[in-house]
């Protein structure tokens, strides 16, 4: 009998096991991530195909399979399962069907292991490195095909690709450094230093945050997609200026639907921002004791929300014109085709402040640090952010000078062009009156945030004789247009971004960066950068159209001037690129507060623990109590300092 049952025991044990195991693999394969997407991804493309042959079917439409249809629809299921297999949707669809939704353990919240950053996160430091690495993915793409189009602009004719390869590369190299790059670094960046800056815990709403993120690589790989669609990548540029777009091969059909996946992260972190900063502040942390990269960020959300909405609709219309047969820019059917252009650029003149402000916020967190002095002017700078979003928006059409729109027009977006140069000279000024007597400690951050004053007043300079309309008509569609959105874009806002990634490099990673590599970094990046947009004002006044692969022979000196720099100005970010990877793995310990800043991020370890505080601080000061004798920033309750519950040397400061 014994032998019996044992026989019977080991019988069970043998059928059950790979049972059991087939069960285990079954759950680990339907858990979130990268599994369950994989599978999910080619449901979504079935059910594209299926949504194709059911509506053709219905109304009758043959054939019953179109690639361009099917492939347009795919671009939409194919993302949504990807994200519904990470793990996206999952708590929301649980309590939209009203199932138990689980239990808040934080176990999708911070990173104990590199795998983590590969995963949908909700702890807002995670996503903010997130958001830094996949956009420097980008940057180093978009990059590639900057100087893949410096060599074949060498010396004139035909050296490497051809006329509509050449328009494809500088189409998706200006979407990924716009859509992909710019715009979403700096949301990575404040999504690691904002809630730390105003004492929150996390962000008002992780899982949308954790959300906004995973839009984002959906919408670069589709760009870069592009190329492997019939007839091309996109070869309309960033503005996508209809009809042409309308007329384009398919490969405008991913550019179309990648901006509104941009789009929609893009909004859903500026609401997160506005809600964060509105109702999570430390106790007694008002709004003129907030840091100014706080008020930037602040600013540019309110920018994002009302403007987003405007490049999405307009990309909306451009898509329904392809797919649905509408004809709002068909002039013979009662379209307008300068409808587009005043939809396009209501939003994307604002764009390029949503590009700007934060970058704003962080050289004056940079230049209060590394001068040890209080930002000079305070309240006036909040005030000229302000300022900038409302006239933000009463310019647009300065970039239409040339496109036959009414000419009355011209006189009042030329007043407002100009007239939006003054907070940002407001801001300049209070810039330099910071560093005027100031201990100054002339380190990367500190190099950049110079090298960002230096190259953002000449690009406005250049920008203020654009606004004046003979010269603007005399070099519209010029080089002179391509070096003033790149001392704009690249002087400005790019110097800015690595300025505030040095800066707070110790606070992500715990390490310090090699200092002699980020100045080795930033003089040749100052040096090769003029070198390589400062001739284009000359080709630009000379008439060298842009966006050509080709020109005439007279052009080529400056030409080939431009394109040996820019290639070693391409190469000078590698320098960066290693002293990040090696300090991050091997670099000396990082003290809390390496700089002495006195905004309250310092405050706790580097990197900082899950939840950011232990204890929720108080704050008792304004941002920038430098040269304030016995100031303390902000204090926990159960540690208060002596100072302050003693009442002296630290009252509370609103400037």
């Amino acid at each position: 009998m014994a032998v019996a049952v044992e026989h019977e025991r080991s019988h069970g044990e043998a059928g059950t096991a790979p049972q059991g195991r087939q069960q285990r693999g079954w759950r680990r394969l339907m858990r979130p991530g990268w599994w369950r997407a994989l599978v999910a991804m080619p449901l979504g493309f079935a059910l594209a195909v299926a949504l194709v042959v059911a509506v053709r079917a219905a109304y009758g439409w043959q054939p019953l399979f179109k690639g361009e249809a099917i492939t347009t629809v795919a671009l939409i299921t194919v993302p949504l399962a990807f994200l519904l297999g990470m793990g996206c949707f999952d708590y929301w669809l649980r309590w939209a069907f009203g199932a138990p939704t689980e239990p808040e353990d934080h176990s999708g919240h911070g990173a104990d292991s590199w795998r983590d950053y590969f995963r949908v996160n909700t702890d807002h430091k995670v996503i903010g490195i997130q958001y830094i690495c996949t956009t420097f993915f980008f940057f180093v793409l978009g990059g590639l095909m900057a100087m893949l189009m410096r060599a074949e602009l060498l010396a004139p004719g035909e050296q490497f690709v051809d006329a509509n390869t050449f328009n494809g590369l500088f189409s998706v190299h200006a979407s990924l450094m716009i859509f992909l790059f710019i715009i979403p670094v700096f949301a990575g960046i404040a999504n690691y230093v904002v809630p730390l800056m105003i004492g929150a815990p996390d962000m008002a709403f992780p899982r949308l945050n954790a959300l906004s993120y995973w839009f984002l690589p959906i919408a670069g790989v589709m760009m870069l997609l592009s190329f492997f669609a019939p007839g091309g990548p996109f070869a309309t540029g960033w503005t996508a200026y209809a009809p042409l777009s309308v007329d384009m091969p398919l490969g405008q059909q991913f550019f179309t639907l990648a901006v509104q996946f941009a789009g929609a992260s893009s909004i859903a972190t500026a609401l997160n921002f506005l809600v964060t900063i509105i109702t999570m502040r430390a106790p007694d942390m008002t709004f003129w004791r907030m840091p100014l990269l706080v008020w930037a960020n602040f600013a540019t959300s309110l920018l994002v929300v009302i403007a987003t909405p405007f490049i999405a609709a307009s990309q909306f219309f451009v898509l329904f014109d392809r797919a649905l047969g509408t004809h709002f820019f068909t002039p013979q059917l009662g379209g307008d085709v300068l409808m587009y252009q005043h939809v396009f650029w209501f939003y994307s003149h604002p764009a390029v402040y949503i590009m700007m402000l934060p970058g704003f916020g962080i050289v004056s967190e940079v230049i209060s640090a590394h001068a040890r002095k209080p930002v000079f002017g305070y309240k006036m700078m909040a005030y000229a952010l302000i300022a900038i979003v409302v006239l933000g928006f009463a310019v647009w059409a300065h970039h239409m000078f040339v496109s036959g729109m009414q000419a009355w027009i011209r006189i009042p977006m030329m007043l407002t062009t100009m007239l939006i140069a003054v907070p940002t000279g407001v801001k300049i000024f209070n810039w330099l009156g910071t560093l005027w007597r100031g201990v100054i400690h002339l380190r990367t951050p500190l190099l950049f945030s110079l090298g960002f004053i230096t190259m953002f007043t000449l690009g406005g300079i250049s920008g203020v004789t654009l606004a004046i309309v003979p010269f603007d008509i005399h070099v519209s569609d010029t080089y002179y247009v391509v070096a003033h959105i790149h001392y704009v874009l690249f002087g400005g806002s790019v110097f800015t971004i690595f300025a505030g990634i040095y800066h707070w490099f110790p606070k992500m990673t715990g390490r310090m960066y090699d200092e002699t590599l980020g100045k080795v970094h930033f003089w040749l990046s100052f040096i090769f950068f003029n070198l390589t947009f400062g001739p284009m004002h000359l080709l630009g006044i000379e008439g060298m159209p842009r966006r050509v692969a080709d020109y005439a022979s007279e052009f080529a000196a400056l030409n080939a001037v431009v394109s040996v720099s820019g290639f070693i100005f391409g190469l000078s970010f590698l320098v960066f690129l290693y002293n990040m990877i090696v300090s991050w793995r091997f670099g000396p310990p990082a003290p809390a507060n390496p700089w002495q800043a006195h905004t309250i991020e310092w405050l706790v370890p580097s990197p900082p623990p899950k939840f950011n505080f232990a204890e929720v601080p108080t704050v008792v000061a304004g941002p920038y109590p430098f040269g304030t004798p016995g100031a303390v920033h902000a204090y926990f309750p159960s540690r208060r300092p002596a100072a302050v519950a003693a009442g002296g040397g630290a009252t509370p400061r609103d400037s």
